[in-house]
């Protein structure tokens, strides 16, 4: 198993995690811009901190290694043209269209007596009061005046699922579906380009976050060492799925077959981890209102090695999960036990999103309690994790977490 990356399943016991413990950023959030920033509510900064940190020490009492995002972004700048290389390519994602306060920008990033401060500040958002020496002498300035942020906040960053996954032994850098979220991805290309435990271990990208087709690290589960799964969303694009599946068979890693699971394009199935998560060799977790619209096609390598073979899957979704991960058969335990009331209201809470940190051992949200009873009585142990702040911005313990290592099963 590597030391570096090594994610061959959804439930192999978790070893290490990259997290983002909420800031600021959360702060920054009014009724206003919600739409802007893709949140139906605004947490409660210091509850979700809580609550946040509350999830983290549970994965160390439980033998996981957490590290933070804004830490290792951190460490990953500490060469100075580096550091002023993220600033410039940071800047330049941003809607800031005068140079002259594009400059202002850089030398207040650049003030900071910390990298972690400033990545920090990155995140939180720039307000126009934070730069005091700016002259609004351009119109788009002068008509924008009521806008209170010259660099918007990015309050989606503590579910770091969606960024980049690691699937085996690479990383996927993901091209987000949204502006406001591809510039999280900024973070993630710094910490495998520059980090000091990563930048020299020739890590495979199996996704460059430049490719101009979407998706997101939700959509994408790695079920066994020989089976990815990825939804067809309204986050990631079907041209991704074929992208990424292409370059992984290429790359000769041990994946034989890429499930592409088509779900309902609509926000209360955002990505296949809302609906659909594995807690066990052979349990997942499934919102029951997919069951129906649900599409299922395998990709596999083409036998001469060149390209790939598509095929569109006539079984239930029960015997597809069975048949590629060698299995008698899969239970498929419903959110909110089938009721569509219970269902829609548990997996609007994030009822299906549960973290798997070994076979049968997962975390989940104490306010879905009629799931959770479920999967106890299924034979899942539960770390049980508090949710109401949390939960506002639509993801539960999957969408919060990371793995960089898993032990193979």
């Amino acid at each position: 198993m590597s030391d570096i990356l090594n994610v061959y399943s959804e439930i192999g016991r978790l070893k290490k995690v990259m997290l983002h413990r909420p800031g600021n950023e959360i702060e920054n959030l009014t009724p206003d811009l919600m739409d802007r920033l893709l949140f139906d509510d605004i947490p409660y900064l210091k509850v979700a901190r809580e609550e946040h940190d509350f999830f983290a020490k549970t994965l160390r009492e439980n033998g996981v290694e957490v590290v933070y995002l804004e830490d290792l972004v951190a460490e990953a700048i500490e060469d100075e043209k580096v550091k002023e290389k993220f600033v410039d390519e940071f800047i330049a994602e941003t809607s800031i269209e005068s140079h002259r306060l594009r400059e202002l920008v850089k030398k207040y990033l650049l003030e900071f007596k910390s990298n972690k401060a400033m990545v920090d500040k990155m995140m939180e958002g720039i307000r126009k009061e934070d730069i005091q020496t700016y002259e609004r002498v351009h119109l788009s300035d002068m008509v924008g005046t009521l806008y209170p942020f010259v660099v918007d906040p990015m309050p989606n960053l503590y579910f770091t699922r969606d960024p980049f996954s690691t699937i085996g032994s690479g990383i996927s850098l993901n091209h987000m579906r949204t502006v406001t979220r591809n510039r999280e991805t900024l973070f993630s290309k710094y910490v495998f380009s520059y980090h000091p435990d990563y930048k020299n271990e020739n890590i495979p990208f199996w996704y460059d976050r430049d490719d101009t087709t979407s998706i997101e690290g939700g959509d994408q589960l790695v079920l066994s060492k020989k089976v990815l799964a990825i939804g067809i969303s309204e986050r990631t694009d079907a041209s991704s799925v074929e992208k990424i599946a292409k370059r992984i068979f290429e790359h000769n890693e041990k994946f034989e077959t890429i499930l592409a699971f088509d779900i309902p394009k609509k926000r209360a199935f955002m990505h296949l981890d809302t609906v659909f998560t594995m807690v066990d060799y052979d349990k997942f977790t499934i919102h029951p209102e997919i069951e129906g619209p649900l599409t299922v096609y395998s990709i596999k390598k083409a036998q001469n090695n060149e390209g790939i073979v598509i095929e569109k899957e006539q079984m239930i979704l029960e015997e597809i999960l069975a048949k590629y991960l060698e299995l008698e058969k899969v239970t498929l335990i419903r959110c909110g036990g089938g009721n569509m009331v219970d269902a829609g209201r548990e997996q609007w809470n994030d009822g299906s999103n549960t973290l798997a940190i070994a076979p049968g051992e997962v975390v989940v949200y104490s306010r879905n309690h009629v799931t959770n009873k479920l999967l106890v009585e299924h034979g899942i142990k539960l770390h049980v994790i508090p949710s109401s702040e949390l939960s506002r911005g639509r993801g539960g313990p999957r969408c919060m977490s990371m793995p960089l290592i898993r032990e193979e099963l």
